[in-house]
């Protein structure tokens, strides 16, 4: 995956509480595979478009400049509900790398972070605030560095956030589960040469 150190994008507000990840990406669509064309459309798929498959102009996500932003602030609970990777994976195919919200259901963060997309949480005041910056002034950027664990707005205001010193160091070099695994090949090589001969085995 990709590795998170800082990052500076347009920014889209998501005033939807409680904005599970059935409205993320609808179950329908999970058969797909995160590789398939036109697999970013399936984002917020039933809240952007029509059955005949024109935009909803209503929608956020739909206009400009906010249809560039690669980062969501959201409302609380974002995430909640089934346990489903790819409402992550339609993230990263979108090329969101963070999601910025007063609070996450709890699998949806830890798929967050093991696909590259770092889950920020802040007050739900903060993100009110925020968001409403971002209505007040479509295009404004939001500046993020995870060395310092900080969120720059557009008119300089930080906001400190935390996160595990394990998943920040994961992030930061771009190690998932499988490349962290990898980083220890050396040692089960050397495990497998000199453990014992098992029958059962």
């Amino acid at each position: 995956m990709e590795a998170f150190k800082t990052f500076k994008s347009v920014a889209v507000p998501i005033d939807i509480p409680n904005c599970d990840t059935d409205q993320i990406i609808p179950a329908r669509f999970l058969r797909h595979d995160s590789d398939a064309p036109d697999y970013d459309r399936f984002l917020f798929h039933d809240l952007r478009f029509e059955d005949d498959g024109s935009e909803k102009p209503s929608f956020i996500y739909n206009k400009e400049p906010y249809r560039e932003g690669k980062i969501l602030v959201a409302d609380i609970n974002w995430g909640c509900g089934s346990s489903r990777e790819a409402a992550v994976s339609v993230l990263v195919a979108n090329g969101i790398r963070s999601v910025v919200a007063p609070s996450f259901g709890d699998i949806h963060y830890n798929n967050c972070l093991k696909n590259g997309v770092l889950p920020i949480r802040l007050s739900r005041e903060e993100c009110d605030t925020i968001r409403a910056h971002l209505h007040e002034a479509p295009g404004a950027e939001i500046d993020i560095d995870l060395d310092t664990q900080t969120v720059t707005t557009l008119n300089g205001t930080k906001f400190k956030f935390e996160i595990g010193k394990f998943d920040k160091e994961c992030l930061m070099n771009g190690v998932d589960d499988i490349g962290l695994t990898q980083s220890h090949d050396a040692d089960i090589a050397a495990f497998e040469k000199d453990r014992p001969e098992y029958a059962w085995l």
